[in-house]
């Protein structure tokens, strides 16, 4: 019997129980989607620091390190650590007190319905694609450690992601994600502590690492100049700010110091096991000197350094991190494709109606980042490309939401659509290596200069961000 495989299909299940029991206390939209705005300290925090901590954090910034040593890490954990301390400090407390379900519904508060809409269709697919790069993860754990085929294994995986994230929305996540945030972590520090044993000692064990792969230097930012290093950087952090997935777990916290502490608390733990695989990508080379899949690393590691049960805890871990990110970024794809897209075209809906919209979005999204797993090729490609594909724009227009009192539907409509057709055209037409950096800008260069051109309109939700709105 794969007693590997079976551990994975146990722990699959239970996260299906426990959408089931949760769905119990589903009844409404804002249950649906923010789990009644009721979410404490821990389960906020873990549900954040899950959520984040995903197939990229363990498989690809351990292949990213071995690979290029810490020259490549823009990303995990240093990229995104910052991302969660800037949200904790400067937008946590505002947005919570704007009791928004979606980033979208600050937009149509602050200038109308259309802007609402076209950020929404700009942020959906940063969600799919994401949830894509974990199913593709799942795949890759599922066929290290079983024979079966990996279609049919990553199929029965996702159904059962789709299933209980369709049932539970954001509560049965917040749970699951407490459970699987711990997982996490004890997986993670087995196989940190096995691999310092086997070296003799945490001393051993740093003097082993090579002295080439400790320079920050070289990588993929060696040739690219201030520039090119600053768009790599602009990536993780401005991409991934506004997030439907953080920023759902912020105004779901049941008060706006629940969402500063927990954010801030998230931010820490998040760099600290973060680091885990870091270490393990320096010492990668010298277990396996020539691997053609740095992705790989460490379960490879960890099956041939852990014992059977420290390594089912270890691959349940993997699973853990992974799901965690897949069941929130589906809900997240849901929420803005159905309250901000469906449910104004319907005014009259029910609660159950719009319930049964919301799962419905959630299984459409399932599908798709299904799709798209399967023809995509790096982890961490998948996790880059769903963060800077509107992401940024998107944090721009939400900065001028927030604290910028002049201009209206028309300059904002008109800077998403320029940031729109800039990435498009620096991304697929005329490659250009600052296409974050070009896109940012002329996101906040076409709303300002549109100004003289349209109607002032003095409707603002300016404010301060340690005031009352």
């Amino acid at each position: 019997m794969n007693w590997e495989l079976f551990g994975i299909s146990l722990y699959i299940l239970s996260m299906l129980f426990v959408g089931v029991w949760v769905s119990k206390r589903i009844k409404t939209e804002d249950d649906y989607f923010l789990g009644g705005r009721t979410l404490g300290p821990f389960l906020a925090t873990f549900s954040i620091f899950a959520t984040w901590f995903g197939a990229e954090t363990c498989i690809g910034t351990a292949g990213n390190v071995y690979n290029s040593g810490l020259s490549n890490l823009h990303a995990d954990p240093l990229g995104y650590t910052i991302c969660l301390f800037i949200m904790a400090l400067f937008f946590a407390k505002v947005l919570w007190r704007k009791k928004i379900t979606t980033i979208p519904d600050l937009f149509r508060e602050r200038f109308s319905p259309n802007v609402e809409k076209l950020s929404a269709i700009l942020m959906i697919p940063g969600s799919i694609i994401w949830a894509a790069a974990q199913i593709r993860a799942l795949g890759q754990i599922i066929h290290a450690n079983s024979d079966i085929g990996v279609t049919f294994a990553v199929t029965a995986a996702a159904t059962v992601v789709v299933a209980y994230t369709m049932l539970g929305g954001l509560l049965a996540d917040a749970y699951n994600d407490l459970i699987q945030g711990i997982a996490v972590i004890i997986g993670l520090v087995f196989l940190f502590g096995a691999v310092i044993i086997d070296q003799g000692g945490i001393v051993p064990f740093l003097a082993a690492i090579p002295v080439d792969k400790l320079t920050f230097s070289g990588g993929q930012g060696e040739s690219l100049g201030f520039l090119g290093n600053l768009e790599l950087w602009m990536v993780p952090i401005l991409g991934s700010l506004m997030a439907q997935e953080l920023v759902s777990r912020v105004v779901a916290s049941r008060s706006e110091k629940v969402a500063f502490n927990s954010s801030l608390r998230a931010a820490s733990i998040y760099f600290m096991v973060g680091c885990i695989p870091v270490f393990i990508g320096l010492l990668g080379p010298q277990y396996f000197p020539n691997l053609k899949d740095s992705e790989t690393l460490m379960p490879l590691l960890a099956k041939t350094h852990l014992n059977f049960v420290f390594y089912i805890i270890f691959i349940g871990a993997l699973v853990s991190a992974i799901l965690s990110t897949v069941d929130t970024t589906l809900l997240s794809a849901s929420a803005l494709s159905s309250h901000n897209l469906i449910y104004p075209l319907f005014p009259n809906l029910t609660e159950k109606q719009k319930m049964r919209v919301a799962r419905g979005g959630t299984f459409v999204a399932g599908i798709v980042a299904y799709l798209i797993a399967f023809a995509s090729e790096s982890i961490t490609g998948l996790v880059e490309t769903a963060s800077s594909l509107g992401g940024p724009s998107i944090l721009i227009i939400t900065l001028i939401a927030l604290w910028v009192k002049q201009g209206n539907s028309k300059n904002a409509i008109f800077a998403i659509t320029m940031s729109i057709v800039t990435w498009f055209i620096t991304t697929f037409i005329i490659v250009i290596e600052y296409s974050v950096i070009l896109t940012v800008t002329m996101c906040a260069i076409s709303y300002f200069i549109s100004l003289p051109f349209t109607k002032s309109s003095t409707q603002s939700l300016a404010i301060g961000p340690f005031n009352e709105s």
